[in-house]
């Protein structure tokens, strides 16, 4: 037997020997190997066509011809074999992964309020009851009603508590507090008595950590009528504690210093964890600082259209995260703006 009549004879053990391999194959992974050994480019069939060349002139047309016949005979049997395999596969899944459409649907993740706005609307609606009207002022600001205004002029060291957010346009800058809210709500109501809430966002350039952000939520508190004095005040703040904690909850006013108000006050609240004992919340100290406050400055009541000789008025300022950091024990106020879905679905 020639050469030629060799290749022949190897070109069908070749066909056969794939054939009875491809009836193996069960699934994709081994069909792509199957297809790799028999029809790659180092297939047996493949390296047939690289000795055509080699065979003698009378049978080199007919080992090309079955060289040909036989790798089309096995891209066939691969056609059918991949249709055969994917119809397998859809019945397995069809089997294994079948709903049963009778069964409840999962129920949807519901969205709710963020524990800062839950301790900023406790604020606000309590001291609505109490009598107090909402009045809301922008955030970006001037340096007039953010400083001047509340008796802090430029170059005054007072300026130093406030790390500012300056714009590239002068005298505009956002808003280190919500106190430049009261000169806006006083020149809206002067000469007529005033009780008001300026809730909001306050901006300060600082380093952030466990108990300071660089942005922050505050609830200005501010009333101006004839005759207000320090126990108004104080009275305000314990009946508010009351409202929002407890009815035997305890408060302490600490002398402090803030420019817009004299005499002026740190406001603390007795921890309602421990009752005054010492804990790990109050840092053994047993009194939680909520905000300052004071009675406004005469230049302040003045600058806001108010006659000081005839009108004085007292004003607040509490955080709401720091009380909601309290109230609902959490330990690191950049948890608030983390965005953190795990911290978020405990409210």
């Amino acid at each position: 037997m020639s050469e030629g009549n060799d290749i022949l004879t190897e070109l069908d053990a070749i066909r056969q020997r794939a054939i009875d391999a491809l009836a193996a194959v069960q699934d994709e992974n081994t069909l792509q190997t199957w297809k790799t050994a028999h029809l790659g480019r180092s297939a047996a069939v493949m390296q047939i066509f690289s000795q055509i060349g080699q065979v003698d002139k009378a049978l080199r047309g007919q080992v090309g011809q079955k060289a040909n016949q036989v790798k089309q005979a096995l891209e066939a049997a691969l056609a059918e074999k991949e249709q055969a395999v994917r119809e397998a596969v859809l019945a397995r899944k069809l089997v294994a992964e079948k709903l049963d459409v009778t069964l409840p649907g999962r129920k949807p993740a519901y969205g709710r309020l963020h524990p800062a706005t839950l301790a900023l609307e406790d604020i606000c609606q309590n001291l609505m009851e109490m009598g107090f009207q909402i009045y809301r002022s922008p955030e970006v600001e001037t340096d007039e009603n953010n400083f001047e205004l509340l008796n802090i002029p430029a170059y005054h060291p007072a300026r130093d508590m406030w790390d500012t957010f300056y714009t590239t346009k002068p005298g505009v800058l956002l808003r280190t507090h919500t106190s430049p809210g009261q000169i806006r709500a006083m020149r809206q109501v002067a000469p007529k008595p005033l009780r008001a809430i300026l809730p909001g966002m306050s901006y300060r350039y600082e380093q952030t950590d466990a108990s300071h952000e660089s942005q922050f939520d505050q609830v200005e508190v501010i009333a101006v009528g004839p005759g207000i004095t320090f126990g108004d005040l104080k009275g305000m703040i314990e009946d508010l504690a009351h409202r929002m904690f407890s009815p035997d909850v305890h408060i302490r006013l600490r002398p402090s210093y803030f420019p817009f108000t004299e005499p002026s006050a740190e406001v603390d609240i007795e921890c309602f964890i421990c009752g005054g004992k010492g804990c790990a919340v109050c840092k053994g100290g047993g009194w939680l600082e909520i905000g300052g406050c004071g009675m406004i400055h005469p230049t302040v009541l003045q600058n806001g259209g108010y006659d000081p000789s005839k009108f004085s008025g007292f004003a607040a300022g509490l955080g709401p995260e720091r009380i909601a950091m309290l109230k609902y024990h959490i330990e690191d106020i950049r948890y608030f703006w983390g965005n953190d879905a795990r911290f978020l679905e405990q409210f």
